[in-house]
């Protein structure tokens, strides 16, 4: 009876297991590919490309490449630094402007010259100026005759745009031009900016010129004028270092002037 309860198969009974039976066939072993770190060269092909960039590295920046010259003319942000004053800056420069014996002014703006104050004082006299030659030519013949009636004449404004503008942008450009040609160290917008701040003292004075008395009008367009041109002369000065350069001063003084007159006779008849 043992011997044939030990003659059955062990695979057959309860709670046994099944011993692994090598029959010489090996499973496949599949090995994970080892990871390949190749490491970048620097980049050293100049402006060609940033080339390899760690993630670990700074981040990025973005520069704003510098246009170039002839580009830069058509560009708004190249003269965005001509128009950074405040209020404070501007009436400086404003006062400083009626006094015509300083000559400092350049030393004021050297480090910061402006557009601002020139395009609002240009622009600010154009309109004053026709305004108040109209008013002033009414007046004048108001006191002729009693029956004269008012009437503004238009002309008066295109004859201020073309004669301030175009002497506010003219004269100091041909000024700059001369004194470049004299080997003097001139700049443009310094001068833009001194010439345009020069023509402040005609606006409140336009006002004067509106009393209906021909010999006080010339009295206060020859004080004004020679005020603005003592400023202009003063200050370019600095710049005239010789005979010829003393000349050129005198002809901006002589300039100075006959824009007042030119005032007076036109606007202010």
């Amino acid at each position: 009876m043992e011997d044939s309860y030990s003659g059955l198969p062990t695979s057959h009974l309860l709670g046994s297991v099944p011993a692994v039976v090598d029959d010489g066939k090996s499973s496949p072993r599949y090995e994970a590919p080892e990871a390949n770190m190749q490491t970048f060269p620097p980049n050293n092909r100049g402006d060609k490309g940033r080339g390899y960039q760690s993630l670990a590295g700074p981040s990025e920046t973005f520069e704003q490449q510098p246009a170039s010259n002839w580009r830069g003319v058509f560009n708004i942000s190249s003269y965005t630094q001509y128009f950074n004053v405040d209020t404070d800056i501007v009436l400086n420069r404003l006062l400083a402007s009626l006094f015509p014996t300083g000559g400092d002014f350049f030393s004021k703006i050297d480090a910061n010259p402006d557009l601002y104050g020139p395009i609002w004082i240009s622009t600010t006299l154009i309109f004053v100026i026709a305004a108040l030659g109209n008013c002033a030519t009414y007046l004048m013949e108001k006191n002729s005759d009693a029956s004269t009636s008012w009437s503004f004449d238009v002309g008066y404004v295109n004859l201020a745009v073309w004669s301030i503008y175009g002497y506010a942008i003219v004269v100091p450009l041909g000024f700059y031009f001369l004194l470049k040609y004299l080997e003097s160290n001139a700049s443009l917008i310094g001068f833009w900016c001194m010439w345009g701040y020069s023509l402040f003292i005609f606006i409140p004075s336009s006002l004067l010129l509106l009393i209906p008395l021909e010999v006080l009008r010339w009295f206060i367009i020859l004080l004004v004028g020679g005020a603005s041109a003592c400023f202009v002369a003063s200050n370019l000065r600095s710049y005239a270092g010789g005979s010829e350069l003393t000349i050129i001063v005198v002809a901006a003084f002589l300039l100075q002037m006959a824009l007042a007159i030119f005032f007076k006779v036109w606007f202010f008849p």
